[in-house]
């Protein structure tokens, strides 16, 4: 314990005479003037203290003139009830230094007060005379006319009888009160979205039961949740008492990084009380990381008065006094980790001692508030989310759109060019081949046997150039809609047997065997279908299974009926298609082998133009094929009505 001469002395002291000899040293400060600093253990209510202080009791005084400190520790007696204080008081100038320097310290992340505090260590002088002499003769006056024991007045007949359980009772019922006040809070979160509403009827329930001057809801700046614009105001006549509750909107435009945050919502008892509504931090606050962390950690700020706690803070305490605080509690609204704001009870004529069952009501509110909060940011994010992708969605509709119908503009401009090209080439190609053929009956002698071969160059040239228009009119018709089906009765037998008859040769030439497979019952022979764009469908897939067939391999054509349906199948003994191949074995100009080194003629139209003319059909293809084995196609084309179908 701090010791020294004159009238230093450590000793044990209740409770009411340490508060006492406190009050004592403060008359002796305000005797001194306004240049005295008076600082008693009130002043570390506003922040995080390390355990050994948090059961010290002090009053200090610092002036050039005068200064002294008292100093206790509390000793827990019976039934943890604290009644007395390891006590001390010191004139010592080094004791006084010391204590002030590790004060200082524990508001290291408060520049201000920091400052203050060594400012205040720096003044510290030797008592002056004639003031220790006046505090020594008021601490003699005070020891004279104190009892040396305590006296207890007996019972009185006359006074009323108190019930002894009356005060458990009393606890009871608060509790009782405060658990149903709680319970509507938390039901009207689950019942409701609408935070405004939540906010204002938390403050209003939760001012009136703790019979508060104020309560407010101040909000962090950085937090995603706004608050909408909301206002309402109730009155409540009971005798002169009313309630007023606002929320302002006025401020959401600012920079409130620059501030640190805002009051969003306010419940006042009467309209004479200061609204805080309009006030911003830009003075008195400096939003350091180090002091708001307390806030993250759960630290609940309870200030019973803000004369005692704000002493070295004269800028906040004249903001106090102006917005009628003398006394405030503090809890943080805290979800996912993160500081939202605080929830702030004020009192505000009288100093207040905040008790156990007040802060633990102010906490579970401010809890509550949270996962309120927290189901409104939930539901912003999700709104904001749809309404963005409602937006995309609407964008790429409009995009896909556009695409589409440029698609759709260039592939008709594509096949009308097409088709107008093919006809062009049509009449001079026509020549080509006439002439030629005629040419090639004239009489041997009148053509050598050189000239007879350039002609038939020409003349077969003609007839496959001939076959490629043909296939790029159909296909280019067909993809423009212009391409009808004539449909009539005919012998599936005979379109299947001349289809063979006009490959005979080319495949006898190429020495594959050629085989027509009929499975089909004769009284089923007859067919509706457009009987030449179905022997062009077995044509074209002959000609390609010849095409991709070695010397010595097999080309078979099958043909059966099942229910209404003529069923084609070509199999070959050909160099197969790759699996990965299959998918781009029907796209226009496709060809499955080296495109620098291409081993088979052809443009790739003739399977393209195949598959159309199934699927004009309402019919449909599919192939297998194995490399090195063989492929096998399949069509399946429906019986057709007697009409026109385009």
């Amino acid at each position: 314990m701090l010791s020294s001469h004159d009238l230093s002395f450590s000793r044990t002291l209740p409770i009411v005479v340490f508060n006492q000899l406190g009050e004592l040293l403060e008359q002796m400060a305000q005797t001194v003037g306004s240049a005295a600093l008076i600082l008693t253990e009130a002043v570390l209510m506003r922040i995080c203290i390390p355990v050994e202080w948090q059961r010290q009791r002090f009053t200090l005084v610092v002036s050039e003139q005068f200064s002294a400190l008292l100093l206790g520790n509390l000793e827990e007696g019976e039934q943890g009830i604290y009644s007395a204080l390891n006590a001390s008081l010191t004139f010592n100038l080094e004791a006084i230094a010391s204590f002030v320097y590790e004060l200082r310290d524990l508001f290291e992340c408060d520049s201000y007060t920091h400052q203050s505090l060594e400012g205040y260590r720096q003044i510290i002088r030797p008592n002056d005379a004639t003031l220790q002499s006046q505090f020594t003769l008021l601490l003699l006056e005070y020891l004279l006319t104190q009892p040396n024991q305590e006296i207890i007045a007996p019972p009185s007949s006359t006074a009323p009888a108190v019930y002894i359980c009356q005060p458990v009772e009393d606890a009871l019922k608060k509790q009782i009160s405060q658990e149903r006040l709680l319970n509507q809070v938390t039901t009207q979160i689950r019942k409701s979205l609408d935070l405004p509403v939540i906010m204002a009827t938390a403050i209003s329930q939760v001012r009136e039961f703790l019979e508060l001057d104020r309560l407010v809801i101040y909000k962090f700046a950085g937090s995603k949740v706004k608050i909408q614009q909301y206002e309402s105001s109730t009155q409540e006549n009971s005798g002169n008492c009313s309630t007023s509750i606002s929320v302002n909107n006025q401020f959401l435009q600012e920079d409130y990084q620059h501030y640190g945050g805002y009051i969003v919502y306010e419940g006042r008892a009467t309209d004479a009380i200061t609204s805080v509504l309009n006030y911003t931090e830009k003075n008195c606050f400096v939003r350091t990381s180090q002091c708001w962390e307390k806030y993250r950690q759960g630290f609940t700020l309870a200030v019973n008065d803000v004369e005692k706690t704000y002493a070295l803070e004269e800028c906040l305490l004249n903001f106090l006094r102006e917005s009628q605080v003398r006394a405030k509690l503090a809890a943080p609204i805290i979800f996912e980790d993160k500081l939202w704001g605080l929830l702030i009870a004020h009192q505000c004529d009288e100093p207040h001692q905040w008790n156990d069952s007040e802060k633990t009501l102010l906490i579970a509110i401010a809890e509550q508030l949270a996962i309120a909060i927290h189901q409104a940011e939930l539901m912003q994010t999700l709104t904001q989310e749809k309404e963005t992708l409602e937006q995309r969605v609407i964008e790429r509709t409009m995009a896909l759109r556009d695409a589409l119908l440029a698609a759709e503009a260039a592939s008709r401009l594509r096949s009308e060019f097409l088709a107008t090209i093919s006809h062009e080439l049509l009449t001079p190609l026509t020549y080509v081949i006439g002439m030629s053929s005629t040419l090639l009956r004239w009489p041997l002698g009148e053509l050598s046997q050189r000239q007879r071969g350039y002609l038939q160059t020409i003349h077969d040239s003609g007839e496959h150039l001939l076959e490629m228009i043909n296939d790029i009119l159909d296909l280019s018709q067909i993809e423009a809609g212009k391409t009808a089906l004539n449909i009539s009765e005919f012998s599936l037998v005979n379109v299947a047997e001349s289809a063979i008859e006009s490959l005979r040769k080319k495949a006898t030439s190429e020495q594959i065997n050629l085989i027509l497979d009929l499975q089909i019952d004769p009284r089923r022979d007859r067919f509706t279908a457009d009987s030449k764009r179905v022997e062009q469908i077995i044509w074209n897939l002959l000609t390609n299974a010849i095409k991709f067939t070695p010397e010595s391999g097999s080309v078979t054509l099958r043909l059966w009926v099942e229910d209404d349906s003529a069923i084609f199948q070509v199999e070959d003994t050909g160099i197969g298609i790759p699996e990965d191949k299959l998918p781009l074995l029907f796209e226009k100009f496709q060809q499955l082998d080296t495109p620098y080194r291409r081993r088979y003629e052809g443009t790739g139209l003739g399977l393209a133009l195949t598959k159309q003319l199934v699927e004009l059909h309402r019919g449909r293809i599919e192939v297998e094929s194995t490399v090195s084995i063989g492929s096998i196609f399949t069509v399946w084309i429906p019986t057709q009505a007697m009409r026109v179908v385009s």
